[in-house]
């Protein structure tokens, strides 16, 4: 069994639906039999998760590692199966997730304060038409309305 050393993604990306992460020189490593292997990006360097259905897009990538003269390639389908891979993945696709999380979190707080912004601004114009055309049943709505709010 294969064991991960480290796994840190290089650059994140998120495009719609899927994540992204690319993998570099010291940022992934594995440990077999007691020696550790380096990642090197000249085949495979990225994996491709869809946040929806959490499954691994790309599992026919090939993903290379070295110690020394020696090299270790495995396809990342295999690479899962081997090793603790998916714990490392969950732990960095949970990570997004909440970053992601927080962004609608104020994404919902902004559209929220923009739709109170437009209400109130709705509400000064018909306080505004009400005065205009002197219409007291309309105004004494709006203001009683007012009290309500």
């Amino acid at each position: 069994m294969l064991l991960i050393k480290r796994i840190q993604p290089f650059f994140t990306s998120r495009e719609e639906f899927n994540l992204r992460l690319v993998f570099a020189y010291q940022y992934f490593s594995i440990i077999k039999n007691e020696e550790v292997f380096q990642f090197v990006p000249t085949e495979g360097k990225e994996i491709v998760i869809n946040t929806r259905s959490l499954q691994i897009e790309n599992l026919g990538e090939v993903f290379v590692f070295q110690r020394g003269r020696r090299f270790i390639r495995i396809p990342l389908y295999q690479l899962l199966l081997v090793s603790d891979l998916h714990l490392h993945l969950s732990t960095i696709l949970e990570g997004a997730m909440e970053v992601d999380g927080h962004l609608q979190e104020e994404g919902m707080r902004e559209a929220e304060g923009l739709v109170e912004q437009l209400e109130r601004e709705n509400w000064e114009r018909m306080v505004d038409y009400a005065l205009e055309t002197k219409n007291r049943l309309l105004f004494k709505e709006l203001m009683e309305g007012l009290r309500v709010i």
